[in-house]
Formats: C-alpha cells, sequence, structure tokens
C-alpha cells in the first residue's frame, strides 16, 4: 500500500444532485463545454471532466435531496472563462480573485450556479510574468 493508505490514485468519479437532469445536462454540455460520455436511464448523464466522470442523477431518496460539494474547474485562463459564462448568463457569486500567491504563480478562483443552484468553482494558476 502507498502513502495514501488503501492505495487511491485520482478521482474517478463525482455526482452532482439535480432537480432537472435534462436542465443540467443542457447546462455541462453547452454552457460548460464538457463532453457527455453517455445518458443512462433513469434520468442519469455521465460527462468527462479531464478525465473525471461527471454523473448527474435525481436524488431518489429525501436524505440525498440536498446541494453537492463544491467543483472546481480549472481553466488556463480564468478571465476569459469568467466573462464567456457571464454572457451565458451563469450567475457569480463573486469575480476572479486571488486566493493565494505561491512561489512561481498565482492560484486565482471564482465562485458560481449551476443551473441546479449547486455552487461550483472556476480554478486558475496564473504565472508570474
Amino acid at each position: 500500500m502507498s502513502a495514501t493508505g488503501i492505495g487511491i490514485t485520482h478521482l474517478s468519479q463525482i455526482a452532482v444532485n439535480a432537480k432537472n437532469v435534462d436542465r443540467a445536462a443542457a447546462f455541462y454540455q453547452d454552457i460548460l463545454g464538457l463532453k457527455l460520455l453517455f445518458k443512462a436511464p433513469p434520468g442519469l448523464a455521465f460527462f468527462d471532466c479531464g478525465g473525471v466522470r461527471l454523473m448527474l442523477d435525481r436524488a431518489e431518496k429525501p436524505e440525498f435531496d440536498h446541494l453537492s460539494s463544491i467543483l472546481y474547474f480549472s481553466v488556463p485562463d480564468i478571465q476569459a472563462a469568467f466573462t464567456k459564462l457571464k454572457e451565458s448568463s451563469v450567475r457569480f457569486e463573486d469575480e476572479p480573485h486571488v486566493i493565494a500567491r505561491m512561489p512561481a504563480h498565482d492560484l486565482w478562483m471564482t465562485f458560481f450556479r449551476d443551473s441546479e443552484e449547486n455552487l461550483m468553482a472556476l480554478v486558475s494558476e496564473v504565472a508570474r510574468g
């Protein structure tokens, strides 16, 4: 076993709750530009997010009917991504801003809501000149 305990090497799938899977699938495909892998009954949609599978699903039990964990989508140019999403009427919680200054880059972030009101984020590592 590795230092991670049980040998976890990467995140393979994330589930995001959706009140309306078709609406959510359109948001993730048409607005965020993720590749739709497939849809499966009874109302599941799967996307590729840089090798991590993103599953949209309607909560089948009341204890699962809540907003999701925050997904942080890495982008090369956070300002350009912010502008493009704003033009698509995506609702942002804030403007892109520096979260941390690292030795070789600044870590930028901004938060937005998806079509189902889940909080999401864009993150970008911006090299310093």
